[in-house]
């Protein structure tokens, strides 16, 4: 089957090359993957195996499919959001052996999902998501592949949470891995990396500074967190928005203003949403909201900030830069949506995603789940699966090699003692 990527882009050369050069510079400060990939191309354990993928296609996740299809896989792979894609990017990497892409960038909702079904159409034996959306679409419309999928990994939140309720709902019918809940990647991809990205996007779409300004944190679990701790450490006054009283109690105790949208409506500067459910900003907050105010989604679908209320308010509508679109309300207050509500590390013009070491961690699991399925996929029935521990160490001792970092181990009287109740006072 042959990716349409090529009929798309005036210059498929150049673009190759720049997207290639994108890759080897994100491969360089990769080393995780780096040695996963001199581990696979010696064994080919992914040999026979068809990897179906929907995932930001950008540099980094352009390691990742180039890395499994070094082992021996059959890769194809598409966007797992429509502005997301760099277009150089998903060239470079559909003109790698073993691989190919359908992602574009700027599709609309018809051209996102056909791209999903042409993944589909190579009938993967094992899924890698980003949100779900490969695992549902085979689910709905192609379950005749099911008895032949080994299992998934899903990568982020929002799918965990879509798998974790199709589970419940007795739907899931093949092993998936919740990499998403893993420590390697949620105490450093969702703390650091959304916090470091989402800023950096806002930064350089609007070329505005953080000092000084009212940041409003919608939700704060590991990626409010991330993105709390960065706005204040740039000089910005935080304000957490929680529904959970813990997380409430906690964002609280880290010495941040705790208060309900309703009132943090009117003292915010700028908003970003990180809970990865719906409505999070309505009518009513826009109705409160300051003259210039900018609106970001750090979460995952654009439905955090309810855009349709926000149009229906609005008396006119125009891009005032790259990537940020004013709402003019009937006084004459502008609101500013950055990346149509989308993600906004990864969705405008100029976004650049996670910073490359994070998502080395990240992808490094996905590496090691994927292995484990092949090995090992018979161990685990249907159902969202915990990533085995193992696995998230072995990880993390490539990354503290590769820093050149040594760390204890328990001697055989510690780790008897740790693992013994009868030793009291």
């Amino acid at each position: 089957m042959t990716s349409p990527i090529s009929e798309r882009l005036a210059d498929v050369t150049s673009a190759r090359e720049s997207g290639r050069r994108k890759m080897d510079w994100a491969a360089q400060h990769m080393p995780i993957c780096g040695a996963l990939r001199e581990d696979f191309e010696a064994n080919q354990p992914f040999a026979g195996e068809i990897i179906g993928m929907a995932m930001h296609v950008e540099a980094k996740t352009a390691v990742l499919a180039e890395l499994l299809a070094a082992g021996g896989a059959e890769v194809a792979i598409t966007g797992c959001n429509p502005l997301s894609t760099h277009d150089d990017v998903s060239a470079a990497l559909d003109a790698v052996d073993g691989v190919t892409s359908y992602a574009e960038r700027g599709v609309d909702d018809e051209g996102y999902y056909d791209a999903i079904e042409a993944v589909i159409g190579h009938e993967p034996t094992i899924t890698v998501d980003d949100g779900m959306d490969l695992v549902a679409a085979i689910h709905e419309d192609y379950p005749e592949l099911i008895d032949t999928i080994v299992g998934g990994a899903e990568e982020t939140t929002t799918g965990v949470h879509r798998l974790r309720a199709m589970d419940e709902d007795g739907q899931l019918e093949y092993p998936v891995f919740a990499v998403n809940d893993t420590p390697m990647k949620r105490l450093f991809d969702n703390v650091h990396g959304t916090g470091e990205s989402s800023l950096a996007s806002i930064a350089m779409t609007t070329n505005l500074s953080w000092a000084g300004k009212t940041v409003v944190v919608a939700g704060y679990g590991h990626c409010g967190k991330g993105v709390a701790k960065k706005a204040s450490g740039q000089n910005a006054d935080v304000v957490v928005t929680e529904v959970e009283p813990r997380r409430a109690l906690e964002a609280h105790m880290e010495g941040y203003d705790v208060m309900p949208m309703a009132e943090a409506a009117a003292e915010g500067d700028v908003f970003i949403t990180t809970t990865g459910n719906r409505d999070v900003i309505v009518r009513e907050h826009f109705e409160a909201m300051q003259d210039g105010v900018l609106l970001a989604n750090a979460g995952h679908f654009d439905v955090e900030v309810d855009l349709d209320a926000l149009s229906d308010l609005a008396v006119d509508t125009y891009e005032a830069r790259e990537g940020v679109q004013a709402y003019e309300l009937d006084d004459g207050r502008r609101l500013n949506v950055l990346a149509e509500g989308r993600l906004v590390n990864l969705a405008t013009p100029i976004a650049l995603g996670h910073p490359v070491e994070v998502m080395d961690q990240s992808f490094g699991i996905q590496a090691v789940c994927v292995r484990e399925l092949v090995e090992n996929g018979d161990a685990y029935d249907a159902g969202v699966h915990e990533v085995p521990d193992r696995l998230d160490k072995e990880v993390a001792e490539i990354k503290l090699d590769a820093e050149g970092v040594a760390f204890d181990s328990l001697t055989e009287t510690q780790a008897e003692y740790m693992d013994s109740w009868q030793h009291g006072t």
